[in-house]
């Protein structure tokens, strides 16, 4: 008999709080999905829950009610319309030339 008992396993799989999620896909898509799992260094198992998530998540967000105080919408609203900031990270990044770019290009 394996080393962990019956009653060992049985509250190792009731402490579990995954559930399985079957799909039958073609297989072009599952070539795709192992190739881009495989890229990403993942199973495809994570590959693909973690993309599922995602996609969850987006749908979400696109439909949540987001309420704010009075105040908080002001403050919200003179945030977004005050004029733009540089960043001088991202200037210095702009005037960087691009490696695929000939020594002599000027910007």
């Amino acid at each position: 008999m394996h080393p962990m008992t019956k009653a060992t396993a049985m509250t190792v799989s009731a402490k579990r709080k995954d559930h399985p999620l079957s799909m039958r896909l073609p297989e072009g898509d599952i070539a795709i999905i192992d190739r881009a799992a495989d890229l990403r260094g993942r199973s495809r198992t994570d590959f693909v829950r973690e993309a599922a998530v995602r996609a969850a998540e987006e749908v979400l967000m696109e439909s949540t009610l987001v309420r704010m105080s009075a105040e908080g919408f002001e403050a919200f609203i003179q945030a977004v319309s005050a004029p733009a900031a540089p960043v001088p990270e991202m200037v210095a990044s702009l005037r960087r030339r691009a490696p695929w770019e000939k020594a002599t290009a000027k910007r």
